[in-house]
């Protein structure tokens, strides 16, 4: 079944092609100068951004792929959770083509695709992994921080989601709060490489307590830390800027990684899934190897490149989605800003 995938929930606008658990194009258009002078996201630039791209990246993957539009088999796209602004550019711009083309379109949800996003390849490229289920997932973003059970590749049951801010969004109001600018991750993670992880003592939130998260202290002592030092007005290669990176990205890491060490022994996971965003950070990625390692249990990591936002995940999920029949939209379907994943 060959996919035309289109993705536009936050500052990414992306297309791709995919067909049979391998991508054959994949298209992104990233917003990050538009809103690096504002710290973060502004919903309407962002909408704006994408009602100029999408049509053209979506040209871009078909070209990429090799093929045209009466070639497609059926079309995804990213129906929620996002910004709703964001989100109505993709959605309307497929329902017309679905319209047009007369092809089943299905929606897909951003943080399922996310989670699935390590079981697919590129063309010429290794063998899609093929887990034994039921794995434990833990997909990490600015706007997401979820435990799933997964016992099959669309049978999700939520365990566990942050109570307050999402890791990603920790990183990018600490960033800010240090002065390092948008986008936060990258930031801290290049500053902490030379930091001393022990150099201030930080909170781990609710690190024994369950399986949901919390990271709006973390947040709050890296504030009063920066308040106390007069951190922010310092430059960027200050010694104490870069401990203050590496012991919040620390602290960070070990509730991740113990929540998802806890999950897979809740119920006997056979593997887990770390993916979104955050799951780009070097640290994060080698400390969840060396935790599943240690329990005898595979893990299975997106590359790089597919742990940003992108259409290849929506076009895989959304492939599978209509082989089965599910979540076929009609020319009336809305965007869902909140759509739980479970």
């Amino acid at each position: 079944m060959l996919v035309l995938g289109l993705e536009s929930s936050c500052d990414e606008t992306a297309a791709a092609v995919y067909s049979d658990g391998v991508v054959l194009s994949g298209v992104v258009r990233s917003q990050v100068d538009l809103h690096n002078r504002y710290g973060g996201v502004v919903p309407e630039i962002a909408s704006r951004a994408h009602l100029e791209a999408v049509d053209v990246v979506a040209a871009a993957a078909l070209k990429e792929a090799g093929c045209v539009l009466d070639d497609l088999d059926g079309l995804a796209v990213t129906q929620g959770p996002g910004l709703v602004g964001a989100l109505l550019v993709a959605l309307s711009f497929a329902k017309g083509l679905a319209f047009a083309l007369n092809l089943p379109l299905t929606g897909v949800n951003h943080v399922k695709a996310h989670a699935l996003a390590p079981f697919m390849t590129v063309s010429g490229g290794d063998a899609v992994p093929v887990p034994e289920f039921p794995l434990a997932a833990l997909v990490v973003s600015g706007g997401h921080t979820h435990l799933y059970r997964l016992d099959d590749y669309l049978d999700f049951s939520l365990l566990g989601r942050t109570r307050d801010d999402a890791a990603g969004e920790a990183f990018d109001k600490t960033a800010k709060l240090m002065g390092l600018g948008y986008p936060g991750g990258r930031a801290i993670e290049e500053l902490a490489a030379e930091g001393d992880p022990e150099a201030f003592r930080m909170p781990r939130p609710m690190l024994h307590e369950g399986l949901d998260f919390s990271f709006s202290g973390l947040k709050t002592r890296v504030l009063t830390i920066c308040r106390e030092e007069n951190l922010a007005d310092r430059p960027k290669d200050d010694p104490r800027l870069r401990d203050l990176a590496a012991s919040f990205q620390a602290a960070a890491v070990d509730v991740l990684t113990a929540k998802l060490a806890r999950a897979c022994e809740s119920f006997g996971a056979r593997g887990a899934v770390l993916a979104g965003g955050v799951a780009a950070n070097g640290v994060l990625r080698r400390r969840t190897a060396q935790v599943l390692s240690r329990l005898g249990l595979p893990l299975y990591l997106p590359p790089l490149a597919w742990c940003a936002d992108n259409a290849a995940m929506i076009a895989h999920l959304g492939a599978r989605q209509l082989q089965k029949g599910l979540q076929i939209l009609e020319l009336d379907a809305e965007a869902w800003p909140r759509w739980p994943a479970a």
